[in-house]
């Protein structure tokens, strides 16, 4: 079956995101959709060492507390590996002169339009202090585990935000870490 829209309005809008809530037909009949639409795309960055760690941040979340991800961050309408290379910069204080592109995902497609760009990051170089970004960013640590213990943290619940599992399942695909 496809979707029609019969009619859409806006029901809420910030520089970050719009809110809307469309009259629509759909398989259980007629009803109300309500979609977030990202104003720029997000982009996710796996960082990985030369000693095969990812780089993660922890920080806490105003909607779900205390997290563990990949830097990222929305691109604010730059193109998406500037922003990557920014948000990394930003996040843990790292330059990075290898970048490979693993994909583009949506987030939470069943409410949102929201795209995502995932990058690999590689021949990392500490930058200068990042202390000040990562305050503002609300960054309390940032890590670097093994890639096999950032597969088992998302096994064992310690990593739990979805984008982050699935930047690292794009990565160990590319990386040909799963069989």
């Amino acid at each position: 079956m496809t979707w029609v829209t019969h009619e859409s309005s806006t029901v809420y809008a910030n520089r970050w995101i719009e809110v809307r809530e469309d009259q629509v037909t759909g398989p259980a009949g007629d009803g109300i959709y309500g979609v977030v639409t990202m104003r720029h795309p997000a982009v996710f960055v796996i960082a990985l060492d030369d000693e095969d760690r990812i780089c993660l941040v922890t920080l806490e979340r105003y909607t779900t507390g205390v997290s563990i991800e990949v830097p990222a961050g929305g691109s604010d309408g730059e193109d998406p590996l500037a922003a990557a290379k920014r948000e990394l910069l930003e996040e843990t204080g790292y330059i990075a002169s290898d970048w490979t592109p693993l994909g583009t995902m949506n987030a939470l497609n069943g409410i949102a339009d929201a795209p995502e760009h995932v990058y690999l990051a590689r021949s990392l170089t500490s930058s200068d202090d990042s202390t000040r970004t990562q305050a503002e960013e609300g960054i309390d640590a940032v890590t670097w585990v093994p890639f096999a213990e950032a597969l088992g943290m998302i096994a064992d619940g310690r990593i739990t935000d979805g984008e982050t599992v699935a930047a690292i399942a794009y990565a160990g695909i590319h990386l040909r870490r799963f069989h």
